[in-house]
């Protein structure tokens, strides 16, 4: 594998960075996810503008984004598959020990791994902790993600691939890393970016493309719903089979998203919004 680290490709088993870059030492840093078919990206466009306002977000200099699209062809280029995640990380560079940035200029690592279709459905789990909807990273896609590898490492060992949050206020939130669909009267519902969840590129193609209603859900609204989806860049639309113990019927309101999704995103590969 090739990876592009701070302006080439270099091989995987020597590509190197800084072990005193600050997205490693306080995890300063910003990335997105990208899904990749036989070499060509799906919404990098918008990825690429998330990315941007991430980075503002978190008081990192702008991205080139025509460096990061260089990358990403190259990378694309150089490891040819059928389905990759493609991952743009971008951090505060070499910077001294503690929270302070350094004035060595930000790093870029663009890499690319493999992966395979998902399942139609899947299981989810809500766990105890919290999305704080008023923390200085709310909305930001940032490498600070442990908490995230704790709630799904629960999952994992609950039978189910994704774990749900509520805010501090007892909202519907979002999982690790999708967003969550209720259909409650047949209609299409989803926690608002105020909840705390991150703006998924998904999630914001699936509301304009489905309908869908975006509004304040109470945590509980998992009981009572009558079909369930996630989204997320790698799952696309994916319906959602049992949450917790409770088990529920993949329906059809989920199926016409589901194909209403792959048909639109199979005829433009780089949609905007509006």
């Amino acid at each position: 594998m090739k990876l592009w680290v701070n302006g080439g490709l270099h091989d995987a088993e020597t590509a190197r960075i800084s072990v005193l870059d600050h997205g490693l030492t306080v995890g300063d840093g910003i990335f997105e996810t990208v899904k990749a078919e036989r070499g060509e990206t799906f919404a990098l466009t918008l990825h690429l503008e998330r990315l941007t306002r991430s980075a503002r977000g978190l008081g990192l200099p702008d991205p080139d984004l025509d460096e990061v699209r260089r990358a990403c062809a190259a990378v694309l280029d150089a490891n040819p598959m059928e389905l990759g995640r493609l991952r743009i990380t971008y951090t505060g560079g070499l910077s001294p020990l503690g929270s302070e940035r350094g004035d060595s200029g930000a790093s870029l690592v663009v890499a690319l791994g493999e992966t395979g279709r998902r399942p139609d459905s899947t299981a989810v789990i809500t766990v105890p902790w919290t999305r704080n909807e008023r923390s200085a990273l709310t909305g930001l896609k940032t490498t600070s993600y442990a908490e995230n590898v704790v709630a799904l490492a629960r999952a994992r060992e609950q039978g189910a691939s994704e774990a749900l949050f509520g805010n501090t206020v007892g909202q519907l939130c979002e999982g690790t890393g999708s967003n969550v669909f209720v259909v409650v009267d047949g209609r299409i519902l989803t926690p608002p970016v105020s909840s705390g969840c991150l703006a998924g590129i998904t999630r914001a193609l699936a509301v304009e493309w489905t309908g869908a209603e975006e509004t304040d859900l109470p945590l509980e609204a998992l009981e009572s719903a009558e079909e369930i989806f996630l989204t997320s860049t790698l799952r696309d639309v994916q319906a959602v089979h049992r949450v917790d113990a409770r088990d529920l019927e993949p329906g059809p309101v989920t199926a016409k998203a589901m194909r209403i999704f792959d048909e639109r995103a199979a005829r433009d590969r780089d949609p905007r919004l509006g």
